[in-house]
């Protein structure tokens, strides 16, 4: 079992910085692959960022890349999601998931088997 528990989420203007964090507990952390996805109300749930379980490679959705910054701290059990230059259009939910099937993870929400409660991020326009 994994327990994941976001924070650092809220409302921002446009153009501004959040970094959301995310720590893990029940199994050890460095052994899976980490992803956040985000999900705006009436629509699907959709990647956004992925991280090796060694930090060594990550992977992002186009619409976010060269704006957030995936990263993790594994003497920390946490994964951070660095987003700045904020679009209204970042609005959503914003879960933190972990693959303890890969190593690697994937972009699909279905390969991750455990997920957090999500925190929100508003951006005003």
């Amino acid at each position: 079992q994994v327990q994941l528990v976001e924070s650092g989420g809220g409302l921002v203007q446009a153009g501004g910085s959040l970094r959301l964090s995310c720590i893990a507990s029940g199994r050890t952390f460095n052994f899976y692959a980490m992803g956040w996805f985000r999900q705006a109300p009436g629509k699907e749930r959709e990647f956004v960022a992925r991280i090796s379980r060694s930090a060594d490679t990550t992977y992002y959705a186009d619409s976010v890349k060269g704006r957030f910054t995936i990263s993790r701290d594994n003497a920390k059990n946490t994964v951070y999601l660095q987003m700045n230059s904020l679009k209204f259009e970042d609005t959503a939910g914003y879960y933190c998931a972990a693959d303890t099937r890969s190593g690697g993870g994937t972009v699909r929400p279905d390969d991750y088997n455990y997920w957090g409660q999500g925190t929100q991020v508003t951006v005003s326009s």
